[in-house]
């Protein structure tokens, strides 16, 4: 094997455990974010509401879905399914996205803790 050909396969590898534990520690950081941000009204065990519905699973379901959860008629007719996308736009403005939602926190200001807090979401089931 050829010396140029090896140290291209040992990059690459190397390159592939960095993606790898740099999405272990944007997981963990979401996870510190919800237990700081979202935990008080969110449980992240499926089944489990609080002041605010369980969140495993959020990511692909339909938004007002939760069984035993009591939404507001916002959530209820809003016809969104929870996406990354709809997930960082509604954490960052709740009541700015979604007028007559119940949810009362003001949102998370930093696209960092968002997204973190998605990819945490993300792995939730």
């Amino acid at each position: 094997m050829h010396r140029r050909t090896l140290c291209l396969m040992i990059a690459t590898a190397l390159a592939a455990g960095a993606t790898t534990a740099l999405a272990d520690d944007d997981v963990k950081a979401g996870e510190a974010v919800f237990k700081r941000a979202c935990a008080a009204c969110h449980a992240a065990e499926a089944g489990r509401n609080k002041a605010g519905p369980s969140l495993a699973g959020v990511v692909g379901r339909k938004a007002g879905a939760v069984e035993g959860f009591k939404y507001s008629d916002a959530m209820v007719n809003s016809g969104l399914t929870w996406s990354n996308d709809t997930l960082d736009k509604y954490l960052a403005d709740p009541k700015t996205f979604m007028p007559g939602t119940r949810m009362v926190y003001p949102g998370l200001r930093k696209e960092a803790d968002r997204k973190a807090v998605i990819d945490y979401l993300d792995t939730v089931k």
